[in-house]
């Protein structure tokens, strides 16, 4: 440090200063222990020592780097060359570098720190003291444990990251993860891999072309439990049994991992040198892991994987191929055409040796060429189309392009269908690129430490390096604080409370609880006043704090949750969503069988109520402005779950009954938690890809129908209705023609589009309302609601996209009105 940064910062702090970067020097640590006791804790600083070390000395725990001033509290194995991680505590939230700390407190809970002070991660033991005797330790097989009298209340084996050690077990309740890659039990018992991409899902092994039976699995599995063991060999109870290649040698170290290429692996420690040779894996080739190179993109193996877009298409984001590739013209499913209009319009690029796997329209069998290429014509949805001409002709019509790939051995051919004044060869060249590594004896660690940010001194220059790098952390450090400060006190000066709230946040002033059964039971009076009841679950009347807050109190069916810890997180998450049209969790009781919600109590009943359960009497309609309002705020809180809250949840059941009232008529959307309460149960490994269907009949999607993977655009469809229903003040499913027939909703949608090519919206709208309402406003709901109910879900709007176009119609100043 400088003479004149030390007379800057004075004399105590730099001798301060010296002190901490001396004294791993002078004062060498102690030898690593396997077992510590409560009050425990390691600094990141000291991430160049272990927290513990097994008795054997196999494995180690502690920080370890996860990029730049990044790291994570991980185990590992201790001989290993690179310190490969068996398990982590927090996988894709790394901490600081300086100040983070992980504790192992005197409650007995065992917690991860941040700099500023927040917890990233924590084991949820707090509590667990009980007058026992409390302890951490790394047992000789990997398993970081936190014991009370010798008995265990956690360990890291019932919580796997991304690899399985010898000795532990995966079970239905876990599952292996790596980017969109995960390893898990399937409703069906068999052990599968899969894709959980953000547009959607596919299980790509065992070869998702056949059965079970074929592939070699058993779905009469009740156990549904693997394990690798110490000779080399993976068991699965659904029959499934593999052998590393070096079967049987003595002492060999081994893991299972699956890794961010979406393949999983055996690997074997070389004992000489620490390093790790892949002994087996789940495909030979890499293409055949789907979503590999995103949509729109094919897979090619010659002999590395690459990664290229479908002619037409280009890449979205050039550092990304998981993000695929999009067209150059424009949509080819533009279902307001006619079959003859669709013929005349597009044409096909041929590609041969290409499929695209999944998301057929259907099979047809024995049929030409021309026919097939008809059939996708006249298809609005259809993309393109995959014709084997070998045998009976087999033709394929596509949805979606998919999990490309191109193969020499391939028999089939694909044909792209393109608009017909498309140029293919005056399209710009395909970006293609080895983007990916998979080559089977590397790990590719996608978040590198900048090794090259600072020299590496010599010995002889090691003190001045030092010195120089306090400095520059002192600096940077007093800069931060000050500019931290100032900013802080500007912002509260410059950002009314008011603001805040018009653009729908609240700060949070109740603190997120977990209630025992019996205060919940004791707050309804034994669950003596109904509110409510759907689907999942019945809503009580509850009163709590000495009879000064109202709150509703909702009983789970029990089919929707599993575990005491799986709710106990997800709860956690939920806890810290806060919008202001979304109805606040204040808390939750997870009692063995009995799991409920608390939310806050919304006075003025749901929107169903307000649209249909009125008579003729103008008096009692839901004025158009109070309408426009709900719809707006109904936009803004499914684009706050869609977009910008801290964890991706689907709402799955937007209907007028889940959307709450205030007693002011703001929109407050309930429920919003059970989708992603029930990811986890109803599809595989938390996919949206569910084993049945979610919602109310009249506000699904398509998608539910079709057993495709689900994404946010369900709930984007579901608005569309609810919104054309707030305009015409009824329930869609029930308008019938005049012959007394329901209206489908393609007819619906036809009748819309006339309205907005007309500009005719008056008859439309909902006649209690006596022409008392913005036309304006009126037919801006009316073209959303025809855009949100389009079959295709790619060609529905962001829920996001919607909120933009309300706000700017909100003219709460101007309130225009029709007189009929």
């Amino acid at each position: 440090m400088p003479a004149k940064q030390c007379r800057m910062l004075g004399k105590s702090t730099c001798v301060a200063v010296l002190i901490t970067l001396l004294s791993p020097l002078l004062c060498p640590s102690a030898s690593a222990q396997h077992t510590l006791g409560a009050g425990s804790s390691l600094s990141v600083e000291d991430h160049g020592r272990p927290f513990l070390t097994s008795l054997d000395g196999t494995f180690s725990c502690g920080f370890q780097e996860a990029g730049e001033n990044a790291f994570s509290f991980s185990v590992w194995y201790a001989e290993a060359a690179e310190k490969t991680a068996i398990w982590t505590a927090n996988p894709g939230a790394p901490v600081n570098g300086r100040r983070s700390r992980i504790s192992f407190r005197r409650d007995g809970g065992l917690a991860l720190d941040d700099a500023n002070g927040s917890t990233v991660w924590e084991s949820k033991t707090s509590g667990s003291a009980g007058g026992g005797s409390l302890a951490i330790a790394l047992l000789d097989t990997g398993n970081l444990v936190i014991s009370n009298g010798g008995r265990f209340v956690w360990q890291s084996f019932d919580w796997p990251t991304d690899t399985l050690v010898p000795s532990q077990p995966l079970t239905e309740h876990n599952k292996l993860v790596a980017a969109y890659f995960s390893l898990y039990y399937d409703n069906d018992n068999v052990l599968r891999l899969l894709y959980d991409g953000p547009d959607t899902s596919s299980i790509y092994w065992p070869n998702p072309d056949n059965g079970p039976l074929k592939n070699g699995r058993t779905t009469y599995n009740r156990s549904r439990v693997c394990v690798l063991d110490d000779t080399g060999v993976f068991l699965s109870s659904d029959n499934l049994v593999v052998r590393a290649s070096d079967l049987g040698q003595p002492g060999v170290k081994r893991r299972l991992t699956i890794e961010q290429d979406g393949n999983l692996r055996i690997y074997s420690m070389n004992a000489s040198t620490g390093g790790w040779t892949v002994t087996w894996a789940a495909l030979a080739q890499p293409c055949s892991v789907h979503g590999v190179c995103g949509q729109n993109a094919i897979c090619e193996y010659q002999p590395s994987l690459r990664c290229s877009c479908a002619p037409g298409y280009m890449m979205v984001d050039t550092r990304d191929w998981r993000k695929g590739c999009k067209p150059m013209f424009s949509a080819v499913n533009n279902c307001s055409q006619l079959p003859e209009q669709q013929q005349q319009q597009y044409k096909f690029i041929k590609m041969p040796h290409t499929d695209f796997y999944g998301y057929d329209m259907g099979s047809n069998q024995s049929v030409t060429f021309e026919y097939c290429k008809k059939l996708c014509l006249e298809s609005c949805s259809c993309v393109g189309f995959s014709y084997k001409p070998q045998g009976q002709g087999m033709c394929y019509p596509k949805s979606m392009l998919f999990n490309g790939y191109t193969a020499s051995s391939f028999p089939g051919t694909i044909y792209l269908k393109v608009p017909i004044d498309f140029n293919a060869s005056a399209a710009p060249l395909n970006f293609t690129a080895a983007g990916i590594a998979c080559n089977p004896n590397v790990t590719t660690i996608l978040l590198q430490g900048s090794s090259g940010a600072f020299p590496r001194p010599g010995n002889d220059a090691k003190w001045v390096y030092l010195f120089a790098f306090a400095g520059a952390l002192g600096v940077v450090d007093l800069i931060f604080i000050l500019t931290g400060c100032w900013f802080l006190s500007s912002s509260k000066q410059s950002i009314p409370s008011s603001q805040l709230e018009a653009a729908g946040y609240r700060m949070v002033t109740s603190q997120f609880r977990r209630f025992t059964y019996r205060e919940l039971k004791d707050a309804t009076g034994n669950f003596k006043e109904e509110l409510g009841r759907g689907g999942s679950g019945v809503v009580y009347r509850g009163v709590l704090d000495g009879g000064k807050k109202v709150v509703a109190v909702k009983k789970l069916m029990t089919n929707l949750v599993r575990g005491d810890e799986e709710f106990w997180a997800e709860m956690t998450v939920i806890g810290r969503i806060n919008h202001i049209n979304l109805v606040r969790i204040w808390g939750f009781c997870s009692d063995g069988k009995h799991k409920l919600l608390v939310y806050e109590y919304v006075e003025n009943e749901s929107l169903d109520r307000h649209l249909f359960d009125t008579d003729s009497d103008s008096s009692r309609t839901l004025p158009w402005r109070e309408r426009f309002r709900i719809a707006l705020g109904m936009a803004r809180g499914l684009a706050y779950l869609h977009h910008e809250c801290l964890e991706w949840v689907i709402h799955c059941d937007v209907k007028p009954e889940n959307i709450l009232l205030t007693r002011e008529f703001d929109a407050k959307i309930a429920d919003f938690g059970l989708a992603k309460l029930s990811k986890r149960d109803a599809g595989p490994g938390g996919s949206m890809l569910l084993s049945h269907m979610r919602g109310t009949t009249g506000y699904m999607a398509p998608e539910w129908t079709l057993n495709v993977p689900i994404n946010a655009k369900v709930d984007v469809y579901s608005y569309g209705i609810v919104l054309l229903e707030i305009v015409i003040g009824r329930r869609i499913y029930d308008q019938t023609t005049a012959d007394g027939e329901r209206l489908e909703i393609s007819q619906i949608a036809q009748l819309l589009r006339q309205v907005v090519d007309t500009g005719e919206v008056v008859p439309l709208v909902d006649a209690r309302l006596q022409g008392q309402f913005n036309p304006r406003q009126a037919m801006e709901m009316v073209r959303i609601s025809l855009l949100c109910m389009e079959e295709r879900s790619s060609n529905r709007p962001t829920m996001d996209d919607i909120a933009k176009v309300l706000t700017a119609c909100d003219d709460e100043d101007e309130h225009p009105a029709y007189r009929s």
